[in-house]
């Protein structure tokens, strides 16, 4: 009888925990079996349907251990090491983890050859191996972006965006900028607000996205170099860039980190592809990135970057950032689940635009996918 394994799927309009069948790895193929996996806002959009990602099972952040490999598989891959998969293949668009292939939403993971051949599977330290690595591959997006800015050295940073990407940033923004950089956290919601009250950082201004906030912006030094990092989902980015090209009056340099739908024109940069721009930048590459000097319809200079995954060392730099400053970043997985109660809250969260599960705001769920036993074959 053939191994099977479980796993939160996509299907019928619903998400449900079910059985599926277990893979057995072909030559430079890996078989691994996800440890803990995070829903970041990407996947959230997934389960709105405000994006078209084909993959039943979703989930790209988190660590795995190896069960079973191909013939051909480097010798550092053995069964049993701790892994985590870049999900972002630089020359290979047919592999997008957890977005046109299965995620780690699942016991067990069939890594294919073009994944396992680009070195996209890195060993990790067990240190990452609790519920922490569901930060791994955000926090490395964030360094990737916060270092792009860096090269500009602004006197301001200022992140739109309270998702777990957003408050990532404002934590990390410190390190890679300097103690001395003026760092403006604005927020879409009261809720989130009131959870960023709750768990303040230092010297970091927290703003509501609204009339108020906008003069907040408005009222930065005009003669100061300012940053700005788009960390939102798909449906609210080119507000917020509107928001920031409208009232920033500084050096402006914007990260379009936040989603983008394919068509997206802001009124203010007509002629601008920024969908193209965000894309420019593919996993780390090229180096150096890719940025863009543009002109608003009302003659302001923009200098605009953007960049879909990261390159290996990011990963590994994240992982050595959760290592050293765990206590910077432990509070914002608020919710820790199983399989099962992972697949009830994401119907909640497909239902609904609320991001309140189980009295508490939601800023990053961590799903422990099962207890580490039966490595070698399938799940049952």
């Amino acid at each position: 009888m053939r191994a099977s394994h479980r796993a939160v799927v996509r299907a019928n309009r619903t998400i449900s925990v079910l059985k599926r069948p277990t893979p057995i790895p072909n030559d430079y193929e890996l078989l691994v079996a996800p440890l803990y996996a995070g829903l970041c806002g990407t996947d959230i959009q997934i389960l709105r349907g405000l994006r078209s990602d084909p993959t039943p099972i979703i989930g790209h952040e988190g660590v795995a251990r190896v069960v079973s490999a191909g013939s051909g598989v480097p010798e550092r891959l053995t069964p049993g090491t701790l892994v985590c998969i870049n999900p972002t293949h630089r020359d290979d668009p047919s592999f997008l983890l957890g977005h046109n292939v299965d995620g780690l939403l699942q016991e067990r993971v069939l890594i294919p050859r073009s994944a396992v051949c680009n070195g996209l599977v890195l060993p990790l330290c067990e240190i990452v191996n609790t519920e922490i690595s569901t930060l791994l591959e955000p926090l490395a997006v964030v360094q990737y972006g916060l270092r792009l800015l860096a090269e500009h050295r602004p006197h301001t940073l200022v992140v739109f965006g309270d998702g777990v990407i957003g408050h990532i940033a404002v934590r990390a923004a410190v390190e890679l900028l300097g103690v001395t950089t003026r760092i403006v956290h604005m927020h879409h919601t009261k809720r989130g607000m009131d959870w960023s009250s709750n768990h303040p950082v230092p010297a970091v201004h927290c703003v509501l996205h609204d009339t108020k906030g906008a003069q907040f912006l408005s009222e930065l030094p005009a003669d100061e170099r300012v940053a700005v990092l788009l960390a939102t989902p798909r449906d609210a980015t080119l507000l917020c860039l509107d928001t920031a090209l409208h009232n920033l009056r500084g050096e402006l340099v914007i990260d379009l980190l936040g989603g983008l739908s394919p068509d997206a024109v802001s009124p203010l940069l007509p002629d601008v592809n920024l969908p193209q721009i965000r894309a420019a930048n593919c996993a780390g590459s090229p180096n150096p990135a890719v940025q863009v000097t543009v002109s608003t319809i009302t003659g302001t200079k923009v200098c605009l970057m953007g960049h879909r995954g990261v390159a290996n060392k990011h990963l590994s730099d994240a992982a050595a950032e959760l290592t050293k400053h765990p206590l910077r970043y432990r509070e914002l997985i608020t919710h820790v689940v199983s399989l099962d109660e992972a697949a009830n809250i994401m119907r909640q969260l497909a239902a609904s635009r609320d991001r309140v599960i189980d009295d508490r705001r939601l800023i990053k769920l961590a799903v422990q996918i099962a207890p580490e036993h039966n490595l070698v074959g399938g799940a049952g």
